[in-house]
């Protein structure tokens, strides 16, 4: 299979958007069911660690990926790692089930267009017909590496199927074992905007919790998307 080329990329403030309950503006739901028991916690925490695989991957205990590839050491770490070590079970657009990746989009519209999209998607699915309001946390990084590139590549452009992810999750498998850093692409969504995909935790530079977004969905389809600090 032929690769894409590879650009260097210098691109700061990037748009994550991570849903609010799993965010660390949220109280954690383990304090909540301890209260004050300091006993409980810790047996709450220990059971945690037992079942969620952003712990079992830093233990490096996950086929997916080894605990040598994780960071460390900064307040939002976690956050990172979760991306990698929690993948969707079918997987995300450039990568499988067994390991995901940082994705994120150059610009806070795209990332807004591109989450409404699959929210919308899910609730089409059930056949959801009121008002549902969902709540996400933007997570802003920065990068500064060499990335393969599709933006305006004929070659590749089965990997932008609206549709499917089969081409492109090859793609990025072939990429991920010949010791890629990532993608850049072209939102699918969003007409012009551009996303990244990024294979390694360490190269998610400068995190930080940015802004609230909270979307409102009527009849499955988002009606308004407002940004709080």
């Amino acid at each position: 299979m032929k690769l894409p080329k590879q650009v260097k990329i210098e691109q700061d403030t990037t748009h994550r958007l991570i849903p609010y309950r799993y965010s660390d503006r949220g109280r954690p739901i383990l304090n909540l069911l301890a209260q004050d028991d300091d006993d409980l916690l810790r047996d709450l925490t220990e059971l945690e660690g037992a079942t969620n695989d952003r712990l079992l991957g830093e233990s490096g205990r996950l086929p997916g990926i080894s605990a040598i590839e994780l960071v460390s050491g900064f307040q939002l770490a976690h956050i990172v790692n979760a991306s990698f070590t929690l993948p969707n079970p079918s997987g995300g657009r450039f990568n499988g089930a067994g390991r995901g990746a940082w994705y994120a989009a150059f610009e806070m519209q795209t990332a807004q267009t591109e989450v409404a999209f699959h929210r919308a998607a899910e609730l089409k699915e059930v056949g959801w017909n009121a008002e549902e309001v969902f709540s996400y946390i933007d997570y802003l990084a920065d990068f500064r590496h060499k990335f393969h590139d599709i933006r305006e590549d004929a070659d590749f452009v089965d990997c932008l199927d609206p549709n499917s992810y089969a081409d492109s999750q090859a793609l990025g498998l072939k990429l991920l074992t010949s010791g890629s850093a990532g993608i850049v692409y072209p939102s699918v969504r969003h007409k012009d905007g551009v996303c990244i995909a990024c294979f390694r935790p360490p190269l998610v530079l400068n995190v930080q919790e940015g802004s609230r977004v909270t979307f409102t969905f009527i009849d499955a389809e988002m009606t308004s998307a407002v940004i709080e600090n």
